[in-house]
Protein backbone atom coordinates (compact mmCIF):
# COMPACT_ATOMS: atom_id res chain seq x y z
CA UNK A 1 0.00 0.00 0.00
CA UNK A 2 1.32 3.62 -0.77
CA UNK A 3 2.17 5.56 2.17
CA UNK A 4 -0.32 8.83 3.22
CA UNK A 5 2.88 11.00 2.42
CA UNK A 6 2.85 9.35 -0.89
CA UNK A 7 -0.20 9.82 -1.63
CA UNK A 8 -0.20 13.10 -0.86
CA UNK A 9 2.82 13.85 -2.81
CA UNK A 10 1.60 12.31 -6.35
CA UNK A 11 -1.97 14.28 -5.87
CA UNK A 12 0.30 17.50 -5.85
CA UNK A 13 1.97 16.51 -8.62
CA UNK A 14 -0.81 15.78 -10.43
CA UNK A 15 -2.17 18.97 -9.85
CA UNK A 16 0.27 20.82 -10.61
CA UNK A 17 0.61 18.90 -14.24
CA UNK A 18 -3.38 20.03 -14.51
CA UNK A 19 -2.59 24.03 -13.58
CA UNK A 20 -0.11 24.02 -16.22
CA UNK A 21 -1.84 22.31 -19.12
CA UNK A 22 -4.32 24.92 -18.15
CA UNK A 23 -2.06 27.49 -18.35
CA UNK A 24 -0.84 26.38 -22.06
CA UNK A 25 -4.24 25.93 -23.32
CA UNK A 26 -4.95 29.88 -22.41
CA UNK A 27 -1.54 30.99 -24.03
CA UNK A 28 -3.07 28.99 -27.17
CA UNK A 29 -6.73 30.95 -26.73
CA UNK A 30 -8.37 27.77 -25.91
CA UNK A 31 -11.68 27.66 -23.74
CA UNK A 32 -11.48 27.38 -19.82
CA UNK A 33 -11.46 24.10 -17.96
CA UNK A 34 -14.67 22.64 -17.09
CA UNK A 35 -14.38 23.00 -13.34
CA UNK A 36 -15.11 26.46 -12.38
CA UNK A 37 -12.41 27.97 -9.76
CA UNK A 38 -13.46 28.47 -6.12
CA UNK A 39 -11.37 32.19 -6.38
CA UNK A 40 -10.17 34.13 -9.22
CA UNK A 41 -9.05 37.48 -8.21
CA UNK A 42 -8.98 40.04 -10.66
CA UNK A 43 -6.04 42.29 -9.73
CA UNK A 44 -2.56 41.33 -8.95
CA UNK A 45 -1.72 44.36 -6.69
CA UNK A 46 -1.17 44.10 -3.19
CA UNK A 47 -4.79 43.31 -2.15
CA UNK A 48 -4.87 40.92 -5.21
CA UNK A 49 -2.02 39.12 -5.05
CA UNK A 50 -1.80 38.55 -1.47
CA UNK A 51 -5.95 37.45 -1.28
CA UNK A 52 -4.71 35.09 -3.94
CA UNK A 53 -2.28 33.65 -2.03
CA UNK A 54 -4.41 33.69 1.38
CA UNK A 55 -7.42 31.53 -0.82
CA UNK A 56 -4.72 28.80 -1.75
CA UNK A 57 -3.47 28.43 1.90
CA UNK A 58 -6.72 27.77 2.79
CA UNK A 59 -7.36 24.81 0.52
CA UNK A 60 -9.12 27.01 -1.97
CA UNK A 61 -8.12 26.47 -5.98
CA UNK A 62 -7.47 29.75 -7.15
CA UNK A 63 -6.19 32.12 -10.29
CA UNK A 64 -4.91 35.66 -10.13
CA UNK A 65 -5.58 37.51 -13.39
CA UNK A 66 -2.95 40.70 -14.32
CA UNK A 67 -3.20 42.39 -16.69
CA UNK A 68 0.31 44.59 -16.91
CA UNK A 69 2.35 41.23 -17.37
CA UNK A 70 3.95 41.56 -14.08
CA UNK A 71 2.84 41.72 -10.19
CA UNK A 72 2.76 43.55 -7.79
CA UNK A 73 0.34 46.60 -9.22
CA UNK A 74 1.19 50.64 -8.98
CA UNK A 75 2.69 50.25 -5.35
CA UNK A 76 5.48 47.75 -6.65
CA UNK A 77 5.76 48.37 -9.96
CA UNK A 78 4.84 52.22 -10.47
CA UNK A 79 4.53 53.61 -6.51
CA UNK A 80 5.27 52.72 -3.19
CA UNK A 81 8.65 50.35 -3.74
CA UNK A 82 10.29 52.20 -6.66
CA UNK A 83 9.76 55.96 -4.66
CA UNK A 84 11.25 53.87 -1.40
CA UNK A 85 13.89 52.98 -3.39
CA UNK A 86 14.69 56.62 -4.79
CA UNK A 87 13.62 58.31 -1.68
CA UNK A 88 16.45 55.89 0.40
CA UNK A 89 18.87 56.33 -2.39
CA UNK A 90 18.52 60.03 -2.67
CA UNK A 91 18.75 60.83 0.94
CA UNK A 92 22.17 58.84 1.09
CA UNK A 93 23.39 61.14 -1.91
CA UNK A 94 22.04 64.26 -0.14
CA UNK A 95 23.71 63.26 3.30
CA UNK A 96 26.77 62.18 2.08
CA UNK A 97 26.73 65.96 0.16
CA UNK A 98 25.74 68.00 3.52
CA UNK A 99 26.00 66.16 6.56
CA UNK A 100 28.68 63.67 6.90
CA UNK A 101 31.56 66.23 7.91
CA UNK A 102 30.24 66.86 11.11
CA UNK A 103 30.33 63.60 11.71
CA UNK A 104 33.86 62.61 11.08
CA UNK A 105 33.61 61.71 7.49
CA UNK A 106 35.42 63.71 5.15
CA UNK A 107 34.47 62.35 1.29
CA UNK A 108 35.44 64.46 -1.75
CA UNK A 109 34.46 63.67 -5.14
CA UNK A 110 30.70 63.53 -4.90
CA UNK A 111 29.08 63.02 -7.72
CA UNK A 112 25.19 62.22 -8.65
CA UNK A 113 25.26 59.06 -11.41
CA UNK A 114 21.23 59.42 -11.93
CA UNK A 115 21.14 56.25 -14.91
CA UNK A 116 22.68 53.62 -11.86
CA UNK A 117 20.53 55.17 -9.17
CA UNK A 118 17.26 54.53 -11.77
CA UNK A 119 18.55 50.87 -12.51
CA UNK A 120 18.93 50.42 -8.85
CA UNK A 121 15.13 51.37 -8.23
CA UNK A 122 14.24 49.12 -11.46
CA UNK A 123 16.41 45.98 -9.94
CA UNK A 124 14.84 46.31 -6.60
CA UNK A 125 11.46 46.46 -8.41
CA UNK A 126 11.84 43.28 -10.36
CA UNK A 127 13.15 40.96 -7.96
CA UNK A 128 10.06 41.56 -5.91
CA UNK A 129 7.70 41.03 -8.57
CA UNK A 130 9.46 37.85 -9.14
CA UNK A 131 9.50 36.68 -6.14
CA UNK A 132 5.40 36.77 -5.80
CA UNK A 133 5.65 35.19 -9.01
CA UNK A 134 7.42 32.27 -7.05
CA UNK A 135 5.04 32.14 -4.59
CA UNK A 136 2.11 31.89 -6.43
CA UNK A 137 4.03 28.93 -7.87
CA UNK A 138 4.82 27.60 -4.22
CA UNK A 139 1.24 27.93 -3.53
CA UNK A 140 0.00 26.57 -6.51
CA UNK A 141 -1.90 29.89 -7.76
CA UNK A 142 -2.95 30.04 -11.31
CA UNK A 143 -1.38 33.22 -12.79
CA UNK A 144 -3.24 34.03 -15.76
CA UNK A 145 -1.85 37.37 -17.51
CA UNK A 146 -4.28 39.23 -19.61
CA UNK A 147 -7.02 41.61 -19.24
CA UNK A 148 -10.49 40.46 -17.90
CA UNK A 149 -13.91 41.42 -18.52
CA UNK A 150 -17.12 40.44 -16.89
CA UNK A 151 -19.22 38.12 -19.08
CA UNK A 152 -21.77 36.95 -16.46
CA UNK A 153 -21.50 37.11 -12.54
CA UNK A 154 -19.83 33.74 -12.69
CA UNK A 155 -17.80 34.29 -15.88
CA UNK A 156 -15.08 36.53 -17.41
CA UNK A 157 -13.50 36.78 -20.68
CA UNK A 158 -9.24 37.66 -20.30
CA UNK A 159 -7.61 38.61 -23.31
CA UNK A 160 -4.35 37.18 -22.82
CA UNK A 161 -1.18 39.12 -23.21
CA UNK A 162 0.18 36.37 -25.77
CA UNK A 163 -2.59 36.44 -27.88
CA UNK A 164 -6.18 34.87 -28.23
CA UNK A 165 -8.94 34.75 -25.46
CA UNK A 166 -10.29 32.30 -22.52
CA UNK A 167 -13.01 32.31 -20.35
CA UNK A 168 -12.65 32.02 -16.54
CA UNK A 169 -15.62 30.38 -14.41
CA UNK A 170 -15.76 30.90 -10.51
CA UNK A 171 -17.78 30.26 -7.64
CA UNK A 172 -16.50 33.73 -5.96
CA UNK A 173 -14.95 36.42 -7.78
CA UNK A 174 -12.70 39.22 -5.94
CA UNK A 175 -12.07 42.79 -7.73
CA UNK A 176 -8.71 43.91 -6.83
CA UNK A 177 -8.00 46.20 -9.72
CA UNK A 178 -6.76 49.32 -7.76
CA UNK A 179 -6.47 53.09 -8.85
CA UNK A 180 -5.16 55.48 -11.72
CA UNK A 181 -3.34 58.71 -11.95
CA UNK A 182 -6.13 61.13 -11.46
CA UNK A 183 -5.92 63.77 -14.07
CA UNK A 184 -5.94 67.43 -13.49
CA UNK A 185 -9.36 68.54 -13.04
CA UNK A 186 -10.52 69.88 -16.29
CA UNK A 187 -8.38 68.54 -18.62
CA UNK A 188 -6.55 71.79 -18.64
CA UNK A 189 -3.08 70.14 -17.85
CA UNK A 190 -2.32 66.91 -19.83
CA UNK A 191 0.21 64.93 -18.56
CA UNK A 192 3.12 63.19 -21.29
CA UNK A 193 4.88 61.23 -18.65
CA UNK A 194 7.92 63.81 -20.51
CA UNK A 195 7.39 67.07 -18.82
CA UNK A 196 4.45 67.18 -17.84
CA UNK A 197 4.54 64.19 -15.02
CA UNK A 198 2.54 61.91 -13.53
CA UNK A 199 4.09 59.82 -10.08
CA UNK A 200 4.94 57.70 -12.61
CA UNK A 201 6.91 59.55 -15.06
CA UNK A 202 8.78 61.87 -11.81
CA UNK A 203 9.75 58.13 -10.86
CA UNK A 204 11.79 57.78 -14.07
CA UNK A 205 12.89 61.53 -15.34
CA UNK A 206 16.65 60.84 -17.46
CA UNK A 207 17.65 63.96 -15.99
CA UNK A 208 17.47 66.33 -12.61
CA UNK A 209 15.06 69.59 -13.57
CA UNK A 210 16.37 72.54 -12.63
CA UNK A 211 13.31 73.86 -11.08
CA UNK A 212 10.63 70.91 -10.98
CA UNK A 213 7.16 72.59 -9.88
CA UNK A 214 5.27 70.12 -8.09
CA UNK A 215 0.51 70.47 -7.65
CA UNK A 216 -0.46 68.77 -4.85
CA UNK A 217 1.14 69.09 -1.08
CA UNK A 218 -0.49 65.56 -0.62
CA UNK A 219 1.79 62.41 0.28
CA UNK A 220 3.30 61.31 -3.42
CA UNK A 221 3.87 65.09 -3.79
CA UNK A 222 6.17 65.66 -0.89
CA UNK A 223 7.77 62.36 -1.77
CA UNK A 224 9.20 63.24 -5.16
CA UNK A 225 9.45 66.18 -4.22
CA UNK A 226 12.03 65.89 -1.69
CA UNK A 227 13.95 62.91 -4.20
CA UNK A 228 14.45 65.71 -6.24
CA UNK A 229 15.05 68.06 -4.29
CA UNK A 230 18.08 66.41 -2.91
CA UNK A 231 19.02 65.58 -6.51
CA UNK A 232 19.36 69.40 -6.96
CA UNK A 233 16.15 70.88 -8.07
CA UNK A 234 14.75 73.61 -7.34
CA UNK A 235 11.13 72.20 -6.14
CA UNK A 236 7.98 74.69 -5.54
CA UNK A 237 4.78 72.71 -4.15
CA UNK A 238 1.45 74.18 -4.96
CA UNK A 239 -1.25 72.89 -2.24
CA UNK A 240 -4.84 74.27 -3.21
CA UNK A 241 -5.50 73.85 0.65
CA UNK A 242 -3.75 75.65 4.04
CA UNK A 243 -1.70 72.56 4.75
CA UNK A 244 0.46 69.98 3.85
CA UNK A 245 0.61 66.14 4.39
CA UNK A 246 -3.16 65.04 2.86
CA UNK A 247 -5.94 64.00 4.46
CA UNK A 248 -5.76 62.47 7.91
CA UNK A 249 -2.48 64.39 9.01
CA UNK A 250 -2.81 66.11 12.86
CA UNK A 251 -2.28 70.00 12.37
CA UNK A 252 0.52 70.39 14.65
CA UNK A 253 2.57 67.86 12.96
CA UNK A 254 1.51 68.94 9.51
CA UNK A 255 2.70 72.70 10.60
CA UNK A 256 6.23 70.99 11.49
CA UNK A 257 6.43 69.30 8.89
CA UNK A 258 6.13 72.27 6.27
CA UNK A 259 8.52 74.09 8.84
CA UNK A 260 11.47 71.22 8.14
CA UNK A 261 10.55 70.21 4.85
CA UNK A 262 11.22 74.39 3.97
CA UNK A 263 14.71 74.50 6.09
CA UNK A 264 15.75 71.76 3.47
CA UNK A 265 14.83 73.63 0.42
CA UNK A 266 11.72 72.90 -1.12
CA UNK A 267 9.27 76.00 -1.00
CA UNK A 268 5.76 76.01 -0.92
CA UNK A 269 2.52 78.06 -1.91
CA UNK A 270 -0.22 77.11 -0.16
CA UNK A 271 -3.97 78.09 -0.64
CA UNK A 272 -3.12 78.60 -4.39
CA UNK A 273 -4.66 77.25 -7.24
CA UNK A 274 -3.32 76.08 -10.53
CA UNK A 275 -5.40 77.45 -13.90
CA UNK A 276 -3.19 75.85 -16.57
CA UNK A 277 0.74 75.09 -17.75
CA UNK A 278 1.55 76.68 -20.67
CA UNK A 279 4.70 75.37 -22.71
CA UNK A 280 7.31 77.76 -24.07
CA UNK A 281 11.02 77.62 -25.96
CA UNK A 282 11.50 74.26 -23.89
CA UNK A 283 10.09 76.08 -20.47
CA UNK A 284 6.82 75.65 -18.59
CA UNK A 285 4.91 78.68 -17.54
CA UNK A 286 2.45 77.01 -14.74
CA UNK A 287 -0.73 80.08 -14.22
CA UNK A 288 -2.00 80.12 -10.50
CA UNK A 289 -4.09 82.48 -8.36
CA UNK A 290 -5.45 82.46 -4.99
CA UNK A 291 -7.33 79.60 -3.88
CA UNK A 292 -10.36 82.44 -3.06
CA UNK A 293 -9.93 83.81 -5.81
CA UNK A 294 -7.71 87.36 -7.12
CA UNK A 295 -4.00 87.36 -7.25
CA UNK A 296 -2.30 85.33 -10.20
CA UNK A 297 1.12 84.17 -10.49
CA UNK A 298 3.27 82.91 -13.09
CA UNK A 299 5.95 79.67 -12.24
CA UNK A 300 8.87 78.87 -14.79
CA UNK A 301 9.64 74.79 -14.45
CA UNK A 302 11.74 72.44 -16.33
CA UNK A 303 9.42 69.88 -15.26
CA UNK A 304 5.44 69.80 -13.79
CA UNK A 305 4.76 66.98 -11.37
CA UNK A 306 0.64 66.64 -11.07
CA UNK A 307 0.22 64.70 -8.08
CA UNK A 308 -3.36 65.50 -7.09
CA UNK A 309 -4.56 61.66 -6.20
CA UNK A 310 -5.91 58.81 -8.05
CA UNK A 311 -9.14 57.39 -8.78
CA UNK A 312 -10.75 54.24 -8.79
CA UNK A 313 -9.77 51.98 -11.86
CA UNK A 314 -12.35 49.77 -13.71
CA UNK A 315 -11.54 50.32 -17.14
CA UNK A 316 -12.56 47.49 -19.21
CA UNK A 317 -13.97 45.32 -16.72
CA UNK A 318 -17.78 45.58 -17.99
CA UNK A 319 -18.82 45.29 -14.32
CA UNK A 320 -22.26 46.18 -15.83
CA UNK A 321 -22.40 42.46 -16.89
CA UNK A 322 -22.38 41.18 -13.74
CA UNK A 323 -24.47 43.51 -12.05
CA UNK A 324 -21.61 45.15 -10.04
CA UNK A 325 -22.84 48.74 -9.31
CA UNK A 326 -20.68 51.96 -8.81
CA UNK A 327 -20.94 55.16 -6.81
CA UNK A 328 -20.94 58.61 -8.02
CA UNK A 329 -17.11 58.88 -8.05
CA UNK A 330 -15.97 55.70 -9.63
CA UNK A 331 -15.87 53.13 -6.39
CA UNK A 332 -17.23 50.06 -6.22
CA UNK A 333 -20.34 49.81 -3.87
CA UNK A 334 -19.59 46.93 -1.43
CA UNK A 335 -21.42 46.23 1.96
CA UNK A 336 -19.04 45.56 5.74
CA UNK A 337 -18.07 42.33 3.89
CA UNK A 338 -17.06 43.72 0.90
CA UNK A 339 -19.67 42.22 -1.18
CA UNK A 340 -20.67 44.16 -4.23
CA UNK A 341 -23.97 44.34 -5.44
CA UNK A 342 -23.66 41.19 -7.61
CA UNK A 343 -23.49 37.99 -5.67
CA UNK A 344 -20.38 35.86 -5.05
CA UNK A 345 -18.35 39.08 -6.63
CA UNK A 346 -16.20 40.82 -3.95
CA UNK A 347 -14.16 43.92 -4.01
CA UNK A 348 -11.13 45.43 -2.06
CA UNK A 349 -8.67 48.24 -1.98
CA UNK A 350 -8.36 51.22 -4.29
CA UNK A 351 -10.73 50.07 -6.10
CA UNK A 352 -13.20 50.59 -3.27
CA UNK A 353 -13.97 52.73 -0.30
CA UNK A 354 -10.97 54.17 2.28
CA UNK A 355 -7.47 55.00 1.79
CA UNK A 356 -5.88 54.19 -1.29
CA UNK A 357 -2.90 52.54 0.62
CA UNK A 358 -1.24 48.93 -0.04
CA UNK A 359 -1.32 47.85 3.47
CA UNK A 360 -4.90 48.26 4.12
CA UNK A 361 -5.66 46.57 0.29
CA UNK A 362 -3.73 43.63 2.16
CA UNK A 363 -5.98 43.31 5.26
CA UNK A 364 -9.17 43.35 3.04
CA UNK A 365 -7.87 41.03 0.65
CA UNK A 366 -7.35 38.08 3.53
CA UNK A 367 -10.66 39.19 5.29
CA UNK A 368 -12.64 38.82 2.15
CA UNK A 369 -10.95 35.46 1.68
CA UNK A 370 -11.65 34.86 5.30
CA UNK A 371 -15.61 35.69 4.67
CA UNK A 372 -15.49 33.23 1.82
CA UNK A 373 -13.66 30.05 3.81
CA UNK A 374 -15.46 30.80 6.93
CA UNK A 375 -17.88 33.73 6.93
CA UNK A 376 -16.04 35.82 9.24
CA UNK A 377 -13.34 38.56 8.73
CA UNK A 378 -11.71 41.62 10.46
CA UNK A 379 -10.27 44.68 9.37
CA UNK A 380 -10.10 47.64 12.33
CA UNK A 381 -10.18 50.53 9.48
CA UNK A 382 -9.14 52.68 12.99
CA UNK A 383 -6.20 50.99 12.81
CA UNK A 384 -4.48 51.86 9.93
CA UNK A 385 -1.40 53.45 9.70
CA UNK A 386 -0.16 56.36 7.16
CA UNK A 387 3.16 57.16 6.56
CA UNK A 388 5.44 60.03 4.40
CA UNK A 389 8.75 58.39 3.66
CA UNK A 390 10.69 62.03 3.52
CA UNK A 391 12.96 62.72 5.87
CA UNK A 392 12.28 63.29 8.76
CA UNK A 393 9.29 60.32 8.13
CA UNK A 394 5.84 61.57 9.15
CA UNK A 395 3.59 58.85 10.05
CA UNK A 396 0.31 58.35 11.94
CA UNK A 397 -2.70 56.35 12.84
CA UNK A 398 -6.72 56.71 14.68
CA UNK A 399 -7.50 60.24 15.54
CA UNK A 400 -6.62 63.79 15.14
CA UNK A 401 -6.68 66.43 17.68
CA UNK A 402 -9.00 68.47 15.69
CA UNK A 403 -11.22 65.11 14.67
CA UNK A 404 -12.20 64.79 18.49
CA UNK A 405 -12.37 68.51 18.97
CA UNK A 406 -15.46 68.01 16.02
CA UNK A 407 -16.65 65.33 17.84
CA UNK A 408 -16.75 66.78 20.90
CA UNK A 409 -14.38 64.04 22.89
CA UNK A 410 -12.19 64.86 25.85
CA UNK A 411 -8.58 63.81 25.71
CA UNK A 412 -5.33 64.35 26.77
CA UNK A 413 -2.37 64.55 24.86
CA UNK A 414 1.53 63.48 25.62
CA UNK A 415 4.02 64.64 23.27
CA UNK A 416 7.71 64.12 23.65
CA UNK A 417 10.34 65.53 21.54
CA UNK A 418 13.43 63.95 19.74
CA UNK A 419 16.15 66.39 20.42
CA UNK A 420 15.49 64.89 24.42
CA UNK A 421 16.13 61.57 23.57
CA UNK A 422 18.94 59.49 23.57
CA UNK A 423 19.67 57.67 20.83
CA UNK A 424 18.20 61.21 18.35
CA UNK A 425 21.13 62.65 19.88
CA UNK A 426 23.75 60.52 19.16
CA UNK A 427 22.06 59.82 15.54
CA UNK A 428 22.11 63.74 14.94
CA UNK A 429 18.56 63.64 14.29
CA UNK A 430 16.68 65.32 16.44
CA UNK A 431 13.99 66.63 14.51
CA UNK A 432 10.28 65.95 15.43
CA UNK A 433 8.21 64.26 18.44
CA UNK A 434 6.03 61.48 19.16
CA UNK A 435 2.66 62.53 20.18
CA UNK A 436 0.15 60.65 21.81
CA UNK A 437 -3.56 61.41 22.19
CA UNK A 438 -5.33 59.45 24.79
CA UNK A 439 -8.99 59.46 25.92
CA UNK A 440 -9.23 61.62 29.05
CA UNK A 441 -11.66 59.53 31.30
CA UNK A 442 -10.40 55.93 29.91
CA UNK A 443 -6.58 56.80 29.00
CA UNK A 444 -7.07 54.60 26.05
CA UNK A 445 -5.16 55.80 22.97
CA UNK A 446 -7.53 57.55 20.42
CA UNK A 447 -4.43 58.80 18.27
CA UNK A 448 -0.30 58.59 17.33
CA UNK A 449 1.56 60.99 15.60
CA UNK A 450 5.10 61.12 14.83
CA UNK A 451 7.38 63.39 12.95
CA UNK A 452 10.89 62.44 13.04
CA UNK A 453 13.36 59.86 12.72
CA UNK A 454 12.42 55.99 11.95
CA UNK A 455 8.68 57.07 12.20
CA UNK A 456 6.97 54.24 10.06
CA UNK A 457 8.66 51.47 11.95
CA UNK A 458 7.69 53.18 15.59
CA UNK A 459 3.97 53.87 13.86
CA UNK A 460 3.19 50.05 14.45
CA UNK A 461 3.74 50.19 17.90
CA UNK A 462 0.65 53.07 18.29
CA UNK A 463 -1.06 50.53 15.71
CA UNK A 464 -1.26 47.43 17.93
CA UNK A 465 -2.10 49.97 21.00
CA UNK A 466 -5.24 50.96 19.24
CA UNK A 467 -5.61 47.52 18.01
CA UNK A 468 -6.02 45.93 21.12
CA UNK A 469 -7.30 48.90 23.14
CA UNK A 470 -4.13 49.69 25.23
CA UNK A 471 -4.10 52.87 27.72
CA UNK A 472 -1.32 55.30 27.45
CA UNK A 473 -0.39 53.81 31.20
CA UNK A 474 0.03 50.09 29.68
CA UNK A 475 2.44 51.50 27.23
CA UNK A 476 4.67 53.78 29.49
CA UNK A 477 4.75 50.58 31.82
CA UNK A 478 6.32 48.49 29.13
CA UNK A 479 10.12 48.21 29.32
CA UNK A 480 11.64 49.78 25.99
CA UNK A 481 15.21 49.32 25.03
CA UNK A 482 17.81 51.51 25.83
CA UNK A 483 18.85 53.52 23.96
CA UNK A 484 16.56 53.39 21.18
CA UNK A 485 14.16 55.96 19.36
CA UNK A 486 11.41 53.86 20.70
CA UNK A 487 11.63 55.31 24.28
CA UNK A 488 10.21 58.43 22.90
CA UNK A 489 7.06 56.57 22.20
CA UNK A 490 6.97 55.39 26.25
CA UNK A 491 7.53 58.96 27.23
CA UNK A 492 5.11 60.33 25.38
CA UNK A 493 2.58 57.87 26.38
CA UNK A 494 3.63 58.82 30.36
CA UNK A 495 3.62 62.47 29.43
CA UNK A 496 -0.37 61.60 28.07
CA UNK A 497 -1.63 60.54 32.12
CA UNK A 498 1.10 61.52 34.15
CA UNK A 499 4.86 63.05 33.41
CA UNK A 500 7.62 62.47 31.51
CA UNK A 501 11.16 61.25 32.96
CA UNK A 502 13.64 62.99 30.72
CA UNK A 503 11.88 66.19 29.32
Amino acid sequence: MLSVQRIAQKSAGRRLRESSLRLASWKRGLATPADPYDVVVIGGGPGGYVAALKAAQLGLRTACVEKRGSLGGTCLNVGCIPSKAMLNNSHIYHQTQHDLKRRGIDVSGVSLNLPVMLQAKDTAVTSLTKGIEFLFKQNKVDYIKGAASFASPTKITVDLLEGGKSEVEAKNFIIATGSEVAPFPGGAIEIDEKQIVSSTGALDLQEVPKKLVVIGGGIIGLEMGSVWSRLGSEVTVVEFLGAIGGFGIDDEVSKNFQRFLTKQGLKFKLNTKVISADKRDGKLYVKTESAKGGKEEELEADVLLVAVGRRPYVNGLNVEAAGVELDNKGRIIIDDQFNTTAKNIKCIGDVTFGPMLAHKAEEEGIAAIEYIKTGHGHVNYHAIPSVVYTHPEVAWVGKTEQELKAAGVQYNVGKFNFSANSRAKTNFETEGFVKIIAEKETDKILGVHIIGPNAGEMISEGVLAIEYGASAEDVARTCHAHPTLSEAFKEACMAAYSKPIHQ
